[in-house]
């Protein structure tokens, strides 16, 4: 098993940008640009490796490899992005690493591309790429390439190398635990539970019971042996579900009009672990958009636009108004999942001047994000 903490220290450490390892401040998967780049960078790094990993670190900036960390980032379908856009795409996986110097609600994503061995190349156009372009790594820039490439392998040793040198060990998986249970989150109950005499999850949140079922809110959960978070969000609730084989996970984000509101089962993510030493993650989305009277949406739709024109002309904002603000994002949100196709483009519109507003409603519109992306790549 790797520690994905030691193997970030180690690919910043001792390599610059190179035809294995990219790194990022952050990516951004909400625009077309940024979803062509990012797919550029993988094709890339996929076609230039294939014997071995390619990795790529976000949160950390270019010039002095300081780590600045990202929000967590649920990665559960990321793979269809990458298939629907490539051919004979590359396995990813994006994982979200924990660094002690960072705020709770910030880690280091860890975009790990495992190739197929065979030339990968784009499937589509997107943004001002042409479908059928092939990429290479050249130096440390993804570059445009000739259809007849020989791809060679050149990286296998050094690779090798720098996953040995992270692999993990009892006392960083001791101090893992100590540090979850005793010191991240000593305000918190925290659990955790040994699989296959290999594999500790650690979890803490704020359990209450509902009809004989055990939910919890403010949910930190962690594959400490990988140093790996896999789930984290202070809003939403989740439930729970374990044996010796398996840990699982279901999600529910709670959305509703007019002060109706509902947990809505969202996704549901279940780790095996194997007797062999390995584990693999299945995710399956069970969401069932809520659906509302149309009457009412129309006149949500259109109160949002008219806020959103506001904080554009930067007219300030009457009491009622700066309620309904606080709500915009979700329900935004219900209006898309209700065929009001445009309100995501009105969503995206409002991010700015969200964001410089902060607090909760920032908070909000990113959840929304994140629901949108999974509902979107399934």
């Amino acid at each position: 098993m790797i520690n994905k903490r030691l193997l970030v220290k180690n690919l910043l450490a001792h390599n610059d940008e190179c035809s294995f390892y990219d790194k990022k401040r952050q990516i951004d998967l909400g625009s077309k640009e940024g979803k062509a780049k990012f797919l550029k960078h993988i094709c890339a790094l996929s076609n230039s490796n294939p014997a071995n990993n390619s990795y790529i670190v976000v949160g950390v900036e270019d010039e002095n490899n300081e780590i600045r960390g990202v929000d967590f980032f649920d990665d559960s379908k990321i793979q269809n992005l990458v298939n629907a856009y490539l051919s004979n795409p590359p396995l990813i996986s994006y994982e979200n690493i924990m660094f002690p110097h960072l705020p709770t609600d910030k880690v280091v994503g860890l975009v790990t591309i495992r190739p197929t061995g065979e030339i990968t190349s784009l499937r589509k156009n997107i943004w001002k790429y042409w479908g059928g372009s092939i990429f290479l790594r050249d130096g440390s820039i993804s570059m445009p390439k000739d259809f007849d490439i020989e791809i060679k392998d050149v990286n296998s040793e050094i690779v090798r190398a720098i996953e040995n040198k992270a692999k993990n060990n009892i006392e960083h998986t001791l101090d893992g635990v100590i540090d979850f249970l005793n010191n991240r989150h000593n305000d918190l109950p925290s659990n955790y539970k040994v699989f296959k005499e290999q594999f500790v999850v650690c979890w803490a949140g704020i359990p209450k019971q509902v009809k004989g079922e055990t939910y919890y809110s403010r949910v930190d959960i962690e594959l400490i042996n990988e140093q790996v978070r896999l789930f984290y969000s202070a809003l939403d609730e989740i439930s729970i579900e374990y044996n010796d084989d398996y840990f699982r996970i279901l999600e529910y984000v709670n959305l509703g009009l007019n002060k109706q509101f509902k947990y809505y089962p969202l996704e549901e993510v279940t780790i095996n672990f194997m007797e062999n030493g390995s584990y693999f993650m299945n995710s399956e989305l069970v969401f069932t958009p809520p659906q509302f009277n149309k009457k009412t949406l129309y006149h949500i739709y259109n109160a949002n636009n008219a806020l959103v024109k506001k904080l554009q002309k930067k007219i300030p904002l009457n009491p009622a108004e700066q309620k309904d603000l606080t709500h915009l994002p979700e329900t935004y949100l219900i209006c898309y999942l209700n065929d009001f196709t445009e309100a995501i483009d009105k969503l995206m519109e409002s991010q700015p001047y969200l964001k410089q507003i902060g607090g909760n409603v920032y908070q909000s519109f990113k959840e929304a994000q994140r629901i949108l992306r999974k509902v979107k790549y399934n």
